[in-house]
């Protein structure tokens, strides 16, 4: 598969690059990395998001070439990038059934192999695979495509303390560190700069947090009104849910927000062996083991109390 995903970006020339909807660390560094690697190699790219880039990850090289799918010139090659399945890939999923040839590169255990060619596989973050194709292709890491693989892995195995952080995550990163990348500044952006309204909202999640199941179930809902109130973006909530996870005593947590477009985006998570993907899967999501995530149209209440009766019986044993 890896030889496969070389092969595919060696052959054509001009190729667009897709970030998933509510684009995350790994989805962002992973497709910027690749795309400091393209340049490289002398092809047209693109990288394409039907949402702009969340401010925490502005400061990274080449954050300011994602443009939406409206401004996208169609492509004859298209990679999906860290995109468990089609839908995620939002409005830009046109560019992908317009193009001639796709590949898709992904660690989700969920993903379906929806691409013409798909190099995925169990990773820590997408940002290793992105790794080891632009290792197969023989370029040399510079500051900026390291960068931007180190922001890809250590955002997705939460600094390097999930349980899918594996030896190899962790020689890829020392390999990404003998770059001499600017190892304090990267992570003063990511974790140690929060403004004032995400702060406040990430108090107002916490706070409106239920516990069910004698604690080992806790749920949030954050609507457009609490984020109005904050003075904070839907960008902001990222990060509440890891918050709900820690509480002591909970094995799932739950996070629902309202969007500007009517639907309901559902985060889940698991604290060690309650596999919140079959939650996801269930309403047309997916993601991790421990990790996963939906879309949902009831009403965000409605929603929540969905979403906790399956967490019920995700926890119980009881069969779909």
């Amino acid at each position: 598969m890896l030889q496969d995903a070389a092969r595919f970006l060696r052959t054509h020339d001009d190729i667009l690059l897709i970030a998933h909807v509510s684009p995350d660390g790994d989805t962002l560094g992973s497709c910027f990395a690749l795309y400091g690697a393209l340049l490289e190699l002398g092809k047209h790219a693109q990288v394409v998001c039907e949402d702009p880039v969340p401010a925490i990850y502005r400061f990274l090289p080449f954050s300011d070439q994602l443009i939406p799918p409206e401004q996208a010139s169609p492509a004859e090659a298209v990679v999906c990038v860290d995109c468990a399945d089609l839908a995620r890939t939002g409005r830009c999923e046109l560019l992908f059934r317009a193009a001639k040839a796709t590949l898709n590169i992904d660690h989700h255990s969920t993903n379906d192999h929806y691409a013409e060619a798909n190099y995925v596989q169990k990773a820590g973050a997408t940002g290793e695979l992105i790794f080891n194709v632009i290792n197969c292709l023989k370029i040399t890491l510079n500051k900026n495509i390291a960068s931007c693989l180190y922001v890809a892995i250590t955002t997705d195995t939460g600094n390097f303390s999930y349980s899918n952080t594996t030896p190899d995550t962790m020689r890829i990163a020392a390999d990404i560190l003998d770059t001499g990348i600017d190892l304090p500044y990267l992570n003063r952006c990511l974790f140690r700069t929060v403004p004032f309204p995400k702060l406040k909202l990430h108090a107002l999640g916490v706070t409106k947090a239920k516990l069910y199941d004698y604690g080992r179930i806790a749920i949030s809902y954050i609507t457009l009104e609490d984020i109005a109130s904050c003075g904070a973006t839907s960008e902001d909530t990222e990060g509440i849910i890891d918050a709900i996870r820690d509480i002591d005593s909970v094995e799932v947590a739950a996070l629902l927000r309202e969007s500007d477009d009517g639907l309901v985006r559902v985060s889940l998570r698991g604290k060690t062996s309650a596999d919140v993907s079959k939650i996801a899967t269930r309403l047309g999501g997916g993601g991790h083991k421990l990790a996963a995530g939906c879309t949902m149209s009831p009403p965000v209440a409605e929603a929540a109390e969905q979403i906790l009766g399956f967490a019920i019986e995700l926890l119980h044993g009881v069969s779909e």
